[in-house]
């Protein structure tokens, strides 16, 4: 049961009245009153989380409610609104963000010091990080469009955060899901945020998560070979590592190690986490972003296909 639930269930005993029912998709702990309103006081006493549509609303709770009616997609490029009647701030965060762009960008929304939310970032528990994520923020903070208020606390906006992770977890049964392939939640959510840092248009994520596969089923001794996660465990942007950095010893070096890096690499949506619980069907074991500007990619099965299609790539290069 989460916190919206729990508030909801308990303010209707103390009020006496007939309880809604919760939505399905959330599992019930059967515990005693008591024991719940503890709980949902506790929990009050921290943040109200509302979701709306794919928005979330945080407040704390000096704040008033603010009705949001319309859906969202969360597909922006992490904008900021502030609506100065309500002194609500709306700011979405688009997908394939690191956490420590998205801290960045809360701390600019609000105003709030950036340590303030690395600090917050550390506490999982508090957060409400499931189990598997082994106290690490990274993955977990789900892309989505996010109404503040002023008192929310980072804290707060990162559970709120939390919450619409384990919400979209539960609706792509990933834990399941991942048992079913013979992965962990945490590795699907790994390949996910490879697949997503890798993708430029979602109708590809599908091969892009098999490609991944293939190498680590099919090709044991192959190594994964991802850009993204090289720069990843230098804190450097890019698309392309340098020969220089694939020389790094870090643990995300995949050309170095064979394998799936310790964690993510960003916080994927739920376009690469279902690619990754489902991949294409095929024998790719390359891929090629021929054309950037419009995200066409190709895929080929041997060394020989692969180097024609970079060949592609750099005749579409000399083009621009």
């Amino acid at each position: 049961m989460n916190i919206e639930d729990l508030l909801r269930e308990t303010l209707s005993d103390m009020a006496h009245e007939e309880q809604p029912p919760p939505p399905g998709r959330f599992l019930q702990v059967k515990q005693g009153r008591s024991r719940r309103r503890g709980l949902a006081l506790a929990a009050a006493a921290a943040v109200t989380v509302m979701a709306v549509g794919s928005t979330l609303v945080v407040q704390g709770l000096s704040a008033v409610s603010k009705d949001v009616s319309k859906d969202v997609a969360g597909q922006g490029s992490g904008e900021t609104i502030v609506d100065t009647k309500q002194g609500q701030i709306t700011v979405t965060v688009r997908e394939g963000l690191r956490l420590s762009q998205i801290l960045e960008q809360l701390s600019t929304t609000t105003g709030r010091p950036l340590v303030e939310f690395q600090r917050a970032a550390k506490d999982g528990k508090a957060l409400g990080l499931p189990a598997y994520a082994k106290g690490a923020l990274e993955g977990f903070a789900f892309p989505g469009t996010y109404e503040v208020s002023p008192t929310s606390s980072p804290a707060e906006i990162l559970a709120a955060m939390v919450t619409r992770f384990n919400r979209a977890a539960e609706e792509s049964n990933l834990v399941k899901g991942a048992r079913r392939v013979g992965r962990t939640p945490l590795e699907i959510l790994t390949i996910a945020s490879i697949v997503q840092a890798e993708s430029i248009d979602k109708r590809a994520m599908p091969k892009i998560a098999r490609v991944i596969e293939n190498r680590l089923k099919h090709r044991p001794e192959m190594e994964l070979r991802m850009d993204s996660t090289v720069l990843y465990g230098l804190s450097k942007f890019g698309a392309t590592a340098s020969n220089e950095d694939l020389k790094s010893r870090s643990p995300y070096n995949t050309y170095a190690r064979l394998g799936l890096p310790p964690g993510p690499i960003c916080n994927p949506g739920a376009d690469a986490i279902a690619a990754a619980l489902k991949p294409a069907a095929g024998p790719w074991l390359y891929f090629v972003t021929i054309d950037p500007k419009t995200g066409v990619t190709k895929f080929a099965g041997s060394p020989s296909e692969y180097d024609t299609l970079v060949e592609e790539y750099r005749k579409n290069l000399r083009t621009w």
